[in-house]
């Protein structure tokens, strides 16, 4: 194949992974971008591998009766938000498809019927969390760079763009977070640039405004994080105190000084400006304290569906020992505490355990005890005979799955139940290959967490093979 290609008239035939769409050329599989199935379009390639190509839609035939007009005047370049172009019914029937797939087609296992998707009752500004970053190297748009003005103000807060680690792309509006995220980020913007303070150059590592994260909760408390490069205290003093006086309500107004080659701060001082260095969380009556490195599901309410749906699939009648792999900060541990006779949460990250050991006295919940700890080093026989041996296990581990030897040790744990909630279809469905020969898959309910995109969450339930 020389040069790019293109293929006229091409179908495109479903949704895929990443947010890309299915086409077939001469029996080969083409992932292509700008594209929903029904859509009949001219597709440059673009990569070509061994099984499959990689193409882009340069012109449109026909569209599909799928297509609806997206909200956001960034779709098509920010790369956030890839199915808003698809109307919302068709993204959870692919959302649904992707997990069949997952789990039979892949993974080839034994599954009973689906229970329908679950989707949220709002499909936009339902995220309690975005990650803003500044670049003096502002991503440029195909209509800037083709309308021939020179462009001497690079200055962006945005977004990163995929595969340009070092520009962002400057929002001009973002519909993922609401009011008050838009209002934050766009006064920080503009008194920035106004005062002429220097947006972060990653390659160099040099400027004084580095990100900006802005959290919110479903109590309606808020909390504002900035990170600056350079420690200069009088324009750190500055910004905070204009953000202050610009929004003297703010739960929570933090800083960080992070001069790493990376955005993390988990190992990082965080300052408190005003108000206090946490906010809270509400679910069903309980409390979660959640500080500026907390971790929490950023959807609050699809979260609520999601934990009543595992702590159905639990079947706990009070008599459980129970255990809560990869607990965070022991958000469904707590969340089934009132059905157990005992939790174990177990987790990597030791804030997070101090979370969750705080948010259980903080509801007055005496029957959670919490671990910090990599799950394969702890998570063995040894440690289930120390503090029970499990009735029930709910999991939900990061997008790369578990470890194979975790696997092995719940495959081997006697537990007559396990839950296993999943961000990744992918890598769930080779987790339950490993898990299949003990136990059987008895139910099976996705949740869509995250509108507008292709991720989907599953909750699995197995029971022990008889």
């Amino acid at each position: 194949m020389k040069g790019n290609p293109i293929y006229e008239k091409v179908e495109i035939v479903a949704a895929s992974s990443e947010g890309k769409s299915l086409a077939r050329i001469d029996n080969v599989v083409v992932f292509v971008n700008n594209a929903v199935p029904g859509d009949v379009v001219d597709v440059k390639i673009m990569r070509k591998h061994r099984r499959f190509l990689e193409g882009t839609a340069i012109h449109f035939h026909t569209l599909s009766k799928d297509r609806v007009e997206p909200v956001c005047a960034h779709f098509g370049t920010c790369g956030g938000c890839k199915w808003q172009s698809l109307n919302y019914a068709t993204q959870l029937k692919y959302k649904q498809q992707q997990v069949h797939d997952a789990l039979v087609r892949i993974g080839k296992l034994e599954v009973p019927e689906f229970q329908p998707i679950m989707g949220p009752t709002e499909v936009y500004n339902y995220r309690n969390r975005l990650d803003f970053g500044f670049s003096d190297k502002k991503w440029l748009t195909i209509e800037e760079i083709q309308s021939g003005v020179q462009i001497d103000d690079r200055s962006g807060l945005g977004f990163h763009i995929s595969g340009a680690f070092d520009k962002v792309l400057d929002l001009k509006e973002c519909h993922l977070q609401g009011e008050f995220s838009e209002s934050v980020r766009k006064f920080v913007r503009e008194y920035t640039r106004k005062k002429n303070y220097p947006y972060f150059n990653i390659r160099d590592q040099h400027g004084l405004m580095r990100s900006l994260i802005i959290r919110t909760s479903s109590t309606g408390e808020t909390m504002v994080i900035v990170q600056f490069f350079d420690d200069n205290k009088e324009q750190i003093e500055d910004v905070m105190r204009a953000i202050h006086s610009e929004f003297p309500n703010i739960t929570s107004l933090l800083y960080i000084i992070n001069q790493k080659g990376n955005d993390t701060y988990f190992d990082l001082p965080v300052h408190v400006y005003a108000g206090r260095d946490h906010m809270f969380e509400a679910m069903e009556g309980l409390k979660f304290r959640i500080g500026p490195k907390s971790f929490y599901q950023t959807n609050s309410a699809q979260a609520y569906e999601l934990y009543k749906v595992t702590r159905e699939f639990a079947g706990l009648t009070g008599n459980e020992v129970v255990y809560d792999l990869y607990t965070g900060t022991g958000t469904i541990a707590q969340f089934v505490s009132s059905k157990a006779k005992k939790v174990i949460g177990v987790e990597l990250v030791p804030s997070a355990i101090a979370d969750a050991k705080e948010n259980a006295g903080l509801n007055g919940i005496a029957n959670c005890s919490f671990f910090a700890s990599d799950m394969k080093d702890i998570f063995n026989a040894s440690f289930m005979n120390e503090h029970g041996k499990p009735d029930v296990i709910i999991t939900d581990p990061p997008r790369a799955g578990m470890h194979e030897d975790v696997c092995t040790a719940i495959r081997d744990s006697g537990a007559k139940r396990i839950v296993y909630v999943s961000c990744n279809p992918a890598s769930q469905a080779r987790d339950l290959a490993i898990l299949s020969p003990h136990y059987t898959i008895t139910k099976v309910q996705p949740v869509d967490m995250f509108p507008q995109t292709h991720h989907v969450e599953n909750v699995v339930q197995l029971d022990v093979r008889l």
